[in-house]
């Protein structure tokens, strides 16, 4: 994975300066990225706005590249960043206080999250983000996607198993809607719908933008995954 911050992230960047009501990322903010990876993310916004950063991603070796990144950034512009990072699922409760944060980044890691801790996060996103804040969440998007129909259909998430030590079956979870297993690697993956952002994230955040990729199909056949960028602003009133 490239050092460089994604596209994505800087066009989210450009688009809230241009329409922020005043700057959306204060020096001295906090911004917080959830499933951080190498960080790149993370520590180019914190360099650019002399902003505070908390990352973390559930692996470790992710978690060391991101320091490791980060040092040599420091290195190179000859500036202290602040950084707090940690080894955490984003499905736990997040190690911010309440109303602390300006900005949060989700790039591409709540799809792998099952139903209770999508909630759970949620729950946390409401609790953390100052009124005024900014979300980008990016994320797998159902809505026009040939290749993620397929793979529900044909890799369906068959339901969790929670075992104890022994590993014996304790309980077990029903399938997820809108989920499959990844035929590669093996991994539980859940997809959006257009829909689904509005219901879940409206009440609390007002979306601003939507942008869906186009080159997911090729010669008329599933390319690959599509996805979608959103930009959000932590609403100031709830009862509206």
């Amino acid at each position: 994975m490239s050092d460089e911050a994604s596209s994505d992230m800087e066009t989210f960047e450009r688009w809230a300066i241009r329409n922020a009501e005043w700057h959306p990322f204060p020096k001295g903010g906090v911004v917080l990225d959830g499933g951080c990876g190498n960080g790149r993310n993370l520590i180019q916004m914190c360099s650019s706005y002399d902003m505070k950063g908390v990352g973390f991603d559930i692996s470790n070796v992710a978690v060391e590249l991101a320091q490791k990144s980060q040092d040599r950034v420091e290195k190179e512009k000859g500036k202290k960043i602040s950084i707090d990072w940690s080894v955490q699922s984003a499905g736990e409760p997040l190690p911010v206080e309440d109303e602390s944060v300006d900005v949060v980044i989700d790039a591409m890691s709540t799809h792998f999250l099952r139903d209770k801790e999508r909630a759970l996060y949620i729950k946390e996103l409401i609790r953390i983000t100052k009124p005024f804040s900014w979300v980008f969440f990016k994320t797998f998007v159902l809505d026009g996607d040939i290749h993620a129909k397929h793979l529900i259909k044909n890799h369906p998430d068959p339901g969790l198993q929670i075992l104890d030590d022994e590993g014996k079956i304790i309980t077990t979870e029903p399938p997820e809607r809108n989920s499959y297993v990844h035929p590669k690697i093996g991994v539980y993956e859940h997809v959006w719908t257009e829909q689904d952002i509005y219901d879940t994230f409206v009440p609390y955040f007002k979306i601003h933008k939507m942008i869906k990729s186009y080159k997911h199909i090729k010669d008329g056949k599933a390319f690959k995954r599509r996805t979608i960028s959103v930009y959000m602003e932590r609403q100031r009133d709830l009862n509206r």
